[in-house]
């Protein structure tokens, strides 16, 4: 592996795009420190902070910003507009003809449907801004000083402008880095915003090994823990069921077409983290909803849905196994996929084309996606495990870590790919690295 990253300086284009990426990334960072006007910052974040500790949806997205939420940037709002319009218009195309159409039709189309998502994004920011404007107005900070200085239309207006462009700039920086950089831009730039709390999470472990809360033969433990769970994702998001294909030869002209043998990979995860993120996205509602609704039976049920209670744990591994079936309905038609192996000439040894091929198809796609669903599960309660009943003192796992390796293994397959096309060994000697897709 270290010889296949000492090649990389030797291709002057792989190169160029690592530099890009990596100078791109950096504007993100630094414009997550860029502060809206009008707001109180230190009353904020002690907010937040009350806030991050409850597990609300302000968390979560403070988590996907990668900490700009809770200093209330210029991408306070960060990607998440562009994802949330991204998964909406990915099931009208389901729902809806023209769209469905649209996703057919090739290159254009995706430009179409891409031009449709920013559109949807800038209209999510506009309504997302102003409710956060309405709702920081209202706020105040644990000694009772306001956050926002001067409340009134002109600061929502500024808000919502401020961070629609936040996050229009955004959405152009992760389209550049997907153009002249390395992986996917706007995936790096979710991952580059988890990352950065990493040496936070390592000044409290060398704070809790000087104060003693912590031994160094746990922390042994902890790392090596760490890297099992690592090792075991990444295992998990190559896993694939290898269904064979045979394809007939054609006779056309004095030609004799196709012919041979292949397989259709049927993903363990072929949701990948959307449900763990649908999941997460309403999990969180009953704390956040416990903020502002003040009566008392309502907060008793919402209290029962903690972070901390069995309950919560149960119902998050229903959500997460449903929307892992559910998404994978949407995006994985077998009726498609056997229509489109008999056009070919192709079929599974022992299954008639057509009917026949897409129940097989849906059956074994169904007991995969169970297996899919419980690993998911496994790694997104986790978190929870460690931190409430081992007394874990950071967070890890969950759907920060599915997207952290998730996102690694996706941009070293397309570093791979750039050193095999001119000639260089890859990063495993006689295998090729795979990603997620």
């Amino acid at each position: 592996m270290f010889t296949g990253f000492q090649n990389i300086p030797k291709i002057p284009e792989l190169k160029r795009r690592l530099l890009v990426t990596f100078l791109l990334l950096l504007v993100y960072r630094i414009g997550v420190h860029v502060p809206t006007p009008g707001i109180d910052g230190i009353a904020l974040k002690h907010i937040f902070d009350e806030q991050a500790a409850k597990g609300t949806l302000f968390a979560m997205m403070d988590m996907f910003g990668g900490g700009a939420l809770h200093e209330f940037s210029v991408f306070a709002l960060g990607i998440m507009p562009y994802i949330t319009a991204s998964i909406i218009l990915q099931l009208l195309t389901v729902v809806v003809p023209y769209l469905e159409k649209l996703s057919k039709e090739g290159e254009a189309g995706r430009k179409q449907i891409t031009k449709y998502t920013r559109y949807g994004s800038v209209i999510i920011t506009i309504v997302q801004g102003f409710g956060l404007a309405i709702a920081l107005e209202r706020m105040t900070a644990p000694g009772g000083a306001p956050v926002v200085l001067a409340s009134g239309w002109s600061f929502r207006i500024m808000t919502v402008i401020t961070l629609a462009a936040g996050t229009a700039f955004i959405m152009w920086l992760g389209e550049q880095i997907t153009e002249r950089g390395i992986g996917n831009g706007i995936s790096l730039i979710i991952f580059a915003g988890i990352v950065a709390r990493m040496p936070v999470a390592m000044i409290q472990v060398i704070e809790h090994l000087k104060t003693g809360t912590m031994s160094f033969f746990l922390l042994i433990f902890v790392v090596t823990f760490m890297v099992a769970v690592v090792g075991a994702i990444i295992f998990m998001e190559r896993s694939q069921r290898r269904l064979p294909v045979q394809y007939a030869k054609r006779i056309v002209g004095r030609k004799v077409l196709g012919g041979g043998s292949t397989y259709l990979p049927l993903k363990l995860n072929t949701a990948g983290v959307i449900p763990p993120i649908f999941a997460s996205s309403l999990m969180m509602f009953p704390a956040t909803i416990e903020q502002f609704v003040k009566v008392p039976w309502i907060q008793s049920v919402l209290q029962a849905l903690g972070p901390a209670t069995m309950l919560h744990q149960v119902v998050y591994v229903a959500l997460i196994v449903f929307f892992c079936y559910f998404y994978t309905a949407v995006t994985f038609n077998p009726i498609d996929v056997a229509d489109g192996m008999k056009k070919y000439g192709g079929y599974i040894p022992g299954i008639r084309p057509g009917k026949r091929t897409a129940e097989f198809i849906d059956r074994v796609l169904t007991r995969v996606t169970f297996g899919g669903a419980m690993y998911l599960s496994a790694v997104c309660v986790l978190p929870s495990i460690l931190i409430y009943n081992l007394n874990m003192p950071f967070y890890f796992g969950g759907t920060a870590l599915l997207i952290v390796v998730g996102v690694a293994l996706d941009t070293i397959a397309q570093m791979e790919s750039h050193l095999i096309t001119r000639h260089y060994d890859g990063f495993m000697k006689g295998k090729k690295f795979k990603g997620r897709r």
